[in-house]
């Protein structure tokens, strides 16, 4: 007698532990490509405001011009927000008449710290995605075990047992172990070039604030209005 092996009919009749583990991992999954489309979309949209900014920074404007530029509107990239947080502090510390070192030490902390806030933004839910990549193949597991347990059990009140009756419970297990890679497979991979988009934009940062700093250790100690 033909049985109908589809994913569909072995969902439906596997046990209710594993259609919990399947259900879980579903919802998992469908939780890991909302973050990994968001984080897409997100870096894509940092790389553009830094890269916008770079070029009005680089474009010959003074450092007062751009700092009033990015006080009169919100902050759109984690560049001018740097850039705007070091300028601050450098402002307020000179206009307190500190020496050079102390002007370039408070505004290199205030980037240091800017730096930090954004970077935590930008890896947010990164951590997310290892988890799936590497624990979901471990819940499918359990899943399947317990599947082909239960199929096992269930097999040995019969008196005769053929490949026909076994190959049903055992399929049935197997299904979750395939849920739990296809969760964890896209999570993996997005996890890696996230990885490697971040650590761009990190070095992108970074090697801003050092040529920054080094304009403002030239700008360090002259008078106001003298950028």
């Amino acid at each position: 007698m033909n049985q109908d092996l589809s994913i569909f009919t072995l969902v439906l009749h596997a046990s209710p532990v594993v259609q919990i583990v399947m259900a879980g991992l579903m919802l998992v999954s469908l939780a890991s490509w909302t973050v990994i489309f968001g984080k897409f979309v997100g870096l894509k949209r940092v790389r553009q405001g830094n890269d916008g900014f770079e070029r009005e920074f680089w474009s010959g404007r003074s450092l007062t011009e751009l700092q009033q530029s990015s006080s009169s509107k919100p902050a759109t990239a984690p560049l001018e927000r740097i850039f705007a947080s070091g300028m601050r502090e450098f402002m307020k510390l000179r206009e307190r008449r500190l020496d050079a070192a102390a002007q370039l030490g408070g505004a290199q902390r205030a980037m240091r710290a800017s730096f930090q806030r954004e970077m935590d933004v930008i890896e947010s839910n990164l951590s997310f995605l290892a988890s799936v990549g590497s624990v979901s193949p471990y819940v499918g597991l359990f899943g399947t075990v317990w599947g082909i347990m239960h199929a096992f059990v269930g097999l040995s009140n019969l008196q005769q047992v053929t490949l026909a009756t076994v190959a049903p419970g055992i399929a049935e297990a197997l299904v979750a172990t395939a849920i739990g890679l296809f969760a964890a497979i896209p999570a993996v991979v997005a996890y890696n070039r996230l990885s490697r988009d971040i650590d761009r934009i990190a070095i992108q940062l970074e090697t801003f604030i050092e040529e920054f700093s080094n304009i403002l250790q030239r700008s360090a100690g002259q008078p106001a209005g003298a950028d």
